[in-house]
């Protein structure tokens, strides 16, 4: 417990808990080699004019961002058929986020997520003071909109969506989506983040940007994943002026960087190419990955992101027990028991060959439970 000089709801709340480092595993199990599968990166980034805007930026680095942090905006907006006055920018969705909980929460409104999802929505609205209602997804991991509907009261302030789903890789069905966001009342926000949907199947998403000024919506997404700039820190968030005119009343001035804004531009008009490459290498990763864990008794789940959800065979013991014994044969994924599912796991698409060894260390680990 803290006492009483911190903020209060700080009891409530529980530490963001991140995925394994490769130095720490690597010095906890004095190893090697080790592979990182448990964050959602992309391995094939940052892609190469990134990396040479980067480079160019160091001798700007002591100053401000200025221009760039405009034309990163209208860049944005251009790629979506909007104005640079629909666009915001943090350092990374999460910040995006946690600024949107600020801008929207007061102590007493209620928030509606997903039991089993990204669990920086409930941490950041208990943090508010917010009461934090959460839904499970059904069985077939979508978000169960029929009890979300239900849950909505005259004290309702935001929904949280994650879509696609962190952890369960898997994308709620578009036309109950719609309907939904349509049913929804005046006072509530809805904010969705599609931290992976560059991944998915554009036919499987709703397009929520024909909301935006008609209904209460933000759209949240990042340069993390599909981008291959997690380490530089850079997300946005879409929506109607006066929300984008209120997150930048509440944001920290200049809250992201030179480096990631020329990064970021770069990838946007010069690596089309090369990232679409890289799509479709993930892509096909993560066919060639289900296939193989389906083949060798797991459950995994239709993805959509840049990992994959995968239910444990019924011998295993726990997933808790699994990531650990992977860890110390060198591969780090994450274990799903903090999100209710103890017997499951999520890997990231890494490359082929640091999935070839993941598969290696299972198979291994299965032969082992088998024996």
């Amino acid at each position: 417990m803290f006492d009483k000089t911190y903020r209060r709801e700080i009891n409530d709340c529980e530490p963001y808990i991140a995925g394994e480092t490769e130095d720490v595993v690597r010095r906890k199990y004095h190893l090697n080699k080790v592979v990182k599968l448990g964050s959602n990166e992309n391995p094939y980034g940052p892609f190469d004019h990134a990396k040479k805007a980067m480079v160019r930026s160091i001798e700007t680095v002591n100053r401000y961002p200025e221009d760039d942090f405009v034309e990163m905006k209208e860049l944005i907006a251009k790629q979506w058929g909007l104005s640079a006055d629909n666009v915001a920018i943090g350092s990374g969705a999460g910040n995006i986020l946690e600024t949107l909980s600020k801008e929207f929460l007061n102590a007493g409104d209620e928030v509606l997520i997903a039991k089993q999802s990204y669990r920086l929505y409930r941490e950041i609205s208990k943090m508010m003071g917010a009461k934090v209602i959460e839904i499970p997804l059904t069985d077939d991991f979508q978000f169960n909109l029929d009890s979300f509907q239900k849950h909505i009261s005259d004290k309702t302030k935001l929904i949280w969506i994650c879509n696609p789903n962190n952890p369960t890789s898997t994308v709620t069905d578009a036309k109950k989506l719609d309907q939904f966001i349509n049913n929804l009342p005046d006072h509530v926000w809805i904010i969705v983040d599609e931290a992976y949907a560059d991944f998915s199947n554009k036919e499987n998403l709703p397009n929520f940007i024909k909301y935006i000024g008609k209904k209460r919506i933000i759209v949240v997404r990042t340069f993390s994943k599909f981008f291959g700039l997690a380490g530089a820190r850079l997300g946005y968030a879409l929506a109607d002026t006066q929300a984008i005119n209120g997150y930048d009343t509440v944001t920290e001035p200049f809250s992201t960087n030179r480096m990631v804004l020329a990064a970021a531009s770069a990838s946007l008009k010069f690596d089309k190419e090369q990232i679409q490459t890289t799509r479709e290498k993930i892509i096909a990763s993560r066919e060639k990955l289900t296939k193989r864990l389906t083949e060798m008794g797991c459950q995994v789940a239709p993805s959509e992101a840049n990992f994959i959800f995968a239910k444990l065979p019924d011998n295993f013991e726990n997933a808790t027990t699994v990531c650990e014994n992977l860890m110390k044969q060198g591969v780090i994924v994450r274990d799903c028991t903090p999100w209710g599912y103890s017997d499951s796991i999520r890997i990231t698409i890494g490359t082929s060959k640091e999935l070839d060894f993941f598969l290696t260390k299972f198979t291994q680990l299965t032969t082992t439970v088998n024996e």
